[in-house]
């Protein structure tokens, strides 16, 4: 190597560090590169026999599927994972987690063995500013995620994590962290929040469950009010649905199944629309109605 090219080689090395740098930043997101901006699902779950019944509902999730672009992998915010604090799954190979009781054993047979994705955990991690996102090794997909997941993608062929639900904080802080989460929609990722608009299992009307479509007073009222809000594009009254009269207080005894949905709806942005798909009730008090934000 005579001078010139030895002195020509000492002035790049510094860039090529940078550029080395610069690509082992790269190396989380790069299988999430652009894309079409993917839609937002709410999905109301209902019961975890859903996972292995044949009805309307699961029609619906199905349908749902076909209609969309197969996304590159999906981020779930589901009712059943609640922490002190924000978690993402970042393992591997997420197990399949039978949380409830009583009910066949074929249900428990159920697995999903969709692969998790740590890139992907990595990613939502870095991109959420308001509070520090840990990476969880241990949870795995809970029955809000895979009972619904498995319908729309039932070869388990596509990347799945979940983020947690704070039970710590109130909804504000929810819909404001949800809206953290945009860029994952231009970058193939499908969004999902698992939960039921109207859900209060303690009202549950057991001898009607058979019986389409059937809802206490208090539940239409509740459901009709937060579809208006919705198509409206009013989500202030729907965040501060505490403040909203008795029938929304029946309606979301406990957040926990109704704050998913607050997350989809944050990601709607000014060219989107909304879609009510599976909008029944079951059972008097519980509702399966289902947005697609897209």
């Amino acid at each position: 190597m005579n001078r010139k090219t030895f002195l020509k080689s000492l002035a790049i090395l510094p860039l090529t560090a940078a550029a080395m740098k610069l690509n082992e930043l790269n190396k989380m997101t790069e299988s999430f590169g652009g894309s079409d901006k993917m839609p937002v699902l709410f999905l109301g779950h209902g019961s975890p026999m859903n996972a292995i019944e044949e009805n309307e509902f699961v029609a619906g999730f199905r349908k749902v599927g076909r209609e969309i672009e197969k996304p590159r992998a999906i981020l779930v915010i589901s009712a059943h994972w609640e922490t002190k604090g924000t978690f993402v799954t970042a393992m591997q190979h997420p197990r399949t987690i039978h949380d409830f009781g009583g009910f066949p054993q074929a249900l428990f047979d159920v697995q999903y063995p969709a692969p998790g994705s740590p890139e992907l955990a990595n990613e939502t991690k870095a991109l959420i500013k308001k509070t520090d996102v840990g990476l969880d090794d241990k949870w795995g997909l809970d029955h809000g995620a895979w009972s619904v997941i498995k319908h729309m993608y039932p070869n388990a062929d596509v990347p799945v994590i979940q983020m947690s639900i704070d039970y710590s904080k109130p909804p504000q802080y929810h819909y404001e962290l949800a809206k953290e989460l945009a860029a994952l929609r231009k970058k193939g990722v499908l969004i999902v929040g698992s939960g039921n608009m109207v859900h209060n299992l303690r009202k549950v009307a057991w001898n009607k469950l058979n019986e389409v479509d059937y809802a206490y007073e208090w539940a239409t009222e509740a459901s009709e009010k937060m579809k208006s809000y919705i198509i409206d594009g009013n989500h202030q009254p729907l965040i501060q649905y505490n403040a909203q009269g008795t029938a929304f207080n029946l309606a979301i005894p406990t957040p926990e199944h109704y704050l998913p949905m607050l997350y989809a709806l944050a990601l709607k942005d000014g060219k989107d629309e909304v879609q009510i798909f599976n909008d029944k009730a079951v059972a008097g008090s519980l509702t399966m109605t289902s947005l697609k934000i897209a």
